[in-house]
């Protein structure tokens, strides 16, 4: 597993991942882990980009059936 160290840490961001480990019952390294899992786990905004734009949408609406619909939900 590898080390990771982060420098320049405001104290008041410090004191509050502090206390939101001890309120989950966890050290602050493993609370500070668990959140950058989380963080590397979420796709980037690139990636979402991608899948959406392979997603295959020959069976969708066109353009013109939203434009209509939204006309008619105005009226």
């Amino acid at each position: 597993m590898t080390t990771l160290y982060v420098r320049d840490v405001p104290a008041d961001v410090a004191e509050t991942l502090k206390e939101r480990a001890a309120a989950e019952g966890k050290s602050l390294s493993a609370y500070v882990v668990a959140e950058l899992r989380r963080i590397a786990s979420r796709p980037t905004n690139a990636e979402v980009a991608r899948r959406l734009a392979d997603l295959d949408r020959s069976e969708g609406p066109t353009g013109a059936d939203i434009v209509q619909a939204l006309g008619e939900s105005r009226r």
